[in-house]
């Protein structure tokens, strides 16, 4: 994989160290995007409208929609109907459409912490009251997955009756969990019967690691299709978030007619000619690069994990990503050792200040965040090697 210099390419992951984390002499191993160079087949779509000299309205290519029913098909074994799908500029804003949509103010979101921060900030933001369900971590050794969902939980939350929404991360974002079909079904189970709409968020999907297949939220059961909102996008896997293309599945009439004629009346659901190329692009001529990818990934992954069995004596634990280039960093035994208790802001000093490496905090990820921290592998080896050493150097001086 070519890596690249981001640094002065406007990049939040680079260029907003010092608004973010108070300093630019940090190695940025955070937001969730890549330091690999995007495949060349995207560069080269767009450059087929730049050297056009005129930038104007444009429409939807016809080819957009079918090239995406073709990849669900052959790359998720999910049959789409092409009228199931709508441009949405965004999975967070998607998210927020929904919310704004389908809810009011009041009305109960529920969402499975830990879990991507903007599912706890935007029904808050959105005067929603927000709901926790949280995950159950599964300590045995050897477990399939490192976290399971609370049913017993969920039931008693969704029986209040004032919950409208569930927004599912599938795959899990911060833990690289692949839901089995087993969970999907029972948790659409329970939403269906208390009428719950779904949102799961997808866009992982197509970062399986270590021969993990993804599931599809709505594919599951019919229970699971009637209620679900599905968000999908190219954007991770192919390192092309700037461009901005993302796409609603919705597979009820009920539920999808309306909304996508909100989002088409209020003009949400127009992409640019950027979007729609290079998710074309990508989707039908990327596939060999987004192999080599998978794979340096998947080396990343392995090596971060050696490195803390052997050179941290175990007092780190990633728990292993089954899908993504982000991997969930158990510190708790060592928040333990180091200061004689979980301290996440003592954690996050270590880390930042002492180590000099700009990660996720765990704490943003809600209940059950505390003593962990997210790291970003979508880099190079050497810069990950790097880091490592440096972290081992700041714990070392404890």
């Amino acid at each position: 994989m070519e890596h690249i210099d981001r640094k002065g390419s406007y990049s939040v992951k680079v260029d907003a160290l010092a608004k973010y984390y108070g300093s630019e002499d940090l190695i940025p191993l955070w937001v969730a995007d890549m330091d690999f160079k995007t495949p060349d087949c995207v560069r080269e779509a767009l450059e087929g409208v730049l050297e056009k000299g005129v930038y104007g309205y444009n429409f939807i290519l016809g080819n957009y929609f079918p090239t995406i029913v073709s990849w669900l098909r052959e790359q998720q074994k999910w049959e789409v109907e092409q009228g199931w799908l709508a441009f949405i500029p965004g999975i967070v804003k998607g998210i927020g459409y929904v919310i704004n949509y389908f809810t009011r103010p009041g009305d109960g979101i529920i969402v499975q912490p830990p879990v991507y921060p903007p599912f706890i900030n935007l029904p808050k933001g959105n005067g929603r009251e927000l709901v926790f369900n949280p995950l159950i971590r599964v300590e045995e050794e050897g477990a399939p997955l490192p976290y399971r969902m609370d049913f017993v939980n969920l039931r008693e939350i969704a029986s209040k009756g004032n919950c409208r929404l569930l927004i599912l991360s599938n795959p899990h974002n911060p833990g690289g969990i692949a839901w089995d079909a087993e969970s999907l079904r029972e948790l659409a189970s329970i939403c269906h019967e208390h009428n719950i709409i779904v949102i799961s968020d997808e866009i992982h999907a197509d970062m399986p690691l270590f021969g993990t297949e993804h599931i599809p939220f709505a594919s599951v059961s019919k229970e699971a299709a009637d209620i679900s909102i599905t968000f999908g996008a190219p954007s991770k896997t192919f390192n092309m978030a700037g461009i901005v293309s993302s796409f609603a599945v919705v597979p009820n009439p009920g539920l999808r007619e309306p909304f996508y004629k909100w989002m088409q009346v209020n003009e949400l659901s127009s992409p640019t000619i950027f979007a729609t190329l290079g998710a074309i692009a990508a989707y039908t001529k990327g596939g060999e690069w987004r192999m080599k990818m998978l794979d340096y990934i998947e080396g990343n992954v392995v090596f971060v994990e050696d490195y803390c069995k052997h050179r941290l004596q175990g007092l780190i634990t990633p728990v292993r990503p089954l899908s993504s280039f982000l991997i969930w960093l158990d510190c708790r035994e060592l928040s333990k050792k180091l200061f004689g208790c979980i301290d996440q802001s003592r954690l996050v000093h270590l880390f930042v200040r002492k180590a000099g490496l700009a990660l996720n905090d765990g704490a943003a990820f809600g209940p059950g965040g505390e003593g962990y921290m997210r790291l970003n592998v979508g880099c190079g080896k050497e810069t990950l090697e790097e880091a490592m050493d440096k972290l081992k150097e700041a714990i070392d001086e404890y």
